[in-house]
């Protein structure tokens, strides 16, 4: 797939508030500084980033959809758990973000990015076991894979997937990133191409 054209749409904080469900929409979570901002920016290519990376953890606190090709949404999701808010309206975020993964018909897939520099995280593995349980389509995405040799990279995907073995019978499909190099990115676009053809 090639990335023509890419446009910010809009930004929503209610499930009524998100872009009309006319084109399949691919959406990217993980933790805070996991790289999910420098990936989507590698995957659009483009010569003005369309998300901000910061160093700030939590920065992202609205849904932010972005228009592609005209053909498909590239949604841009707050880090489960990590957003810089508090209280209630921290409840209310993740309440809305869950509502989002689980009730948006035309979610076609969620790329769950996971830092390949750490053994499994408690938090991950739990998020990927919530969407599984409430069947939400989702590919695991390890990030950084620059930071690391490979082979401590594959140690760490394949901690991962042991550990999900245990609530499923087969590992979901994954990918390894890293935005400086492009590692990964005509694949993800390869993938995103194939299911935009299968929802026609």
């Amino acid at each position: 797939m090639q990335i023509h054209n890419a446009s910010f749409q809009t930004s929503a904080l209610e499930l009524d508030k998100c872009p009309n469900p006319e084109f399949p929409e691919f959406a990217f979570i993980g933790r805070s500084n996991v790289g999910k901002s420098s990936l989507i920016n590698s995957l659009v290519n483009q010569r003005k980033p369309i998300a901000d990376v910061s160093k700030t953890p939590g920065r992202t606190q609205m849904i932010n959809f972005f228009r592609i090709n005209d053909a498909w949404h590239l949604v841009d999701l707050p880090g489960y758990g990590f957003a810089k808010v508090s209280g209630k309206k921290q409840d209310k975020f993740n309440e809305f973000v869950s509502d989002y993964l689980a009730n948006r018909d035309n979610l076609a897939c969620v790329f769950a990015l996971i830092d390949s520099r750490h053994k499994p995280q408690n938090i991950d593995l739990a998020f990927t076991r919530w969407m599984m349980e409430t069947g939400v389509p989702f590919v695991l995405v390890f990030t950084k894979a620059d930071k690391m040799k490979p082979g401590a990279v594959k140690r760490n995907i394949d901690a991962f997937h042991n550990e999900m073995l245990q609530w499923c019978d087969a590992a979901p499909r994954t990918y390894v990133s890293a935005s400086p190099n492009g590692l990964g990115r005509k694949e993800i676009l390869e993938f995103i191409a194939q299911a935009i053809e299968a929802v026609k």
